[in-house]
């Protein structure tokens, strides 16, 4: 990770009432294979052949899916058309319409996240042959407040564009995708987010996130021996995972 970064960024975490249903969807819609892990979850393995691209942990939880899924994944169709995404189990939540021109779909588990058609080829932006995550978007009461201090946190850069309320961050430290995105709502978050992201320290402890402003809501090891990490939260209340730099 980058010398001015507190964390890099290291996995992104799924709740699930069923994690091999949903890591079998996530599964077929990436292309890459899901296993079942020794605490009763699963995970969505790297892909074969390397890159950037990292796995996804889906982890029990024993409650339902309840409030508006505020931490969501954006992905890129390699067609005008989101029939894979159908194929694999996903319904669809909202259609293109005059507002939007991108597909708002739900997981089995009932979390939405949005499919956009292929990019404008004046857009300079890749290809793909497959559904593929292309940014991270993160539901925020104060957007640039939120990208500004995670882009402190990972030693990427915070901006926006004119006519836009969201505010995004690029280059930080061990992120897979083009952006991480905080999109401007109305209402607080009110319910544990269902989807959340693992960080891994540059020092040995939370000393520097926690004076920054991030919230310890357990400590590493806290009542469970082998629970190796802080969970902690950033200023808008969102959980995230801390580990050690050796994690």
């Amino acid at each position: 990770m980058g010398s001015m970064s507190d964390v890099a960024f290291k996995d992104l975490c799924l709740d699930a009432s069923d994690p091999r249903a949903l890591a079998t969807f996530w599964a077929a819609v990436l292309g890459r294979e899901a296993t079942s892990t020794d605490d009763g979850g699963w995970r969505v393995l790297p892909p074969e052949c390397g890159g950037d691209e990292l796995g996804i942990w889906v982890d029990p939880v024993p409650e339902p899916r309840t409030g508006k899924t505020r931490v969501h994944l954006d992905l890129r169709l390699a067609e005008a058309d989101p029939s894979p995404l159908l194929e694999a189990g996903a319904r669809i939540v909202r259609e293109p319409d005059g507002e939007v021109h991108w597909w708002v779909l739900a997981d089995p588990d009932g979390s939405t996240f949005c499919a956009m058609p292929p990019a404008n080829p004046e857009w300079g932006i890749p290809t793909v042959d497959r559904p593929t995550p292309f940014e991270l978007v993160v539901d925020s009461r104060e957007p640039r407040a939120q990208a500004q201090w995670w882009a402190a946190r990972t030693g990427g850069a915070a901006g926006t564009r004119a006519g836009t309320t969201a505010w995004w961050v690029e280059g930080a430290a061990g992120f897979p995708w083009y952006y991480w995105v905080f999109a401007e709502v109305p209402e607080p978050r009110t319910v544990k987010n269902r989807l959340h992201w693992d960080v891994v320290l540059r020092d040995a402890d939370v000393t520097s996130l926690v004076a920054a402003g991030a919230t310890v809501l357990r400590e590493r090891g806290d009542g469970h021996d082998d629970t190796d990490w802080w969970v902690l939260a950033d200023p808008e209340g969102n959980e995230f995972c801390a580990f050690l730099p050796s994690s």
